[in-house]
């Protein structure tokens, strides 16, 4: 089991020293189940990309815009669904969050 509050620090932490201002970790692998924590330094961008059929997006801290979204600012202890359309993910103020993931469909699974 992890400690999403010590995990978060270590990534930001690794983050601001990287060149490319991110870090992550794939904390979840389970059938088509991943759960990620990644941390990003303000104004770093993950850049647009497609959904998977289903994930949320939970900030252990900070704040990011998610483009293509209803709400679009998320900040501390908010989760949210994530859209089913293109999106990026831009880091307002040094952030980290657990993305939760589904990469395949109900038939998928066996």
């Amino acid at each position: 089991m992890s400690n999403l509050i010590d995990l978060a620090a270590t990534l930001l932490d690794a983050a601001r020293a990287a060149d490319n201002g991110r870090s992550a970790k794939l904390i979840v692998h389970d059938g088509v189940l991943r759960q990620s924590v990644i941390a990003l330094v303000a104004g770093t961008e993950l850049g647009e990309h497609v959904s998977p059929p289903a994930a949320s997006l939970y900030v252990i801290q900070g704040s990011v815009r998610v483009t293509g979204f209803d709400q679009p600012v998320l900040a501390t202890g908010e989760l949210s669904v994530l859209t089913h359309q293109r999106h990026a993910v831009l880091a307002l103020e040094d952030s980290v969050f657990l993305l939760t993931t589904v990469t395949g469909l109900a038939g998928d699974l066996g």
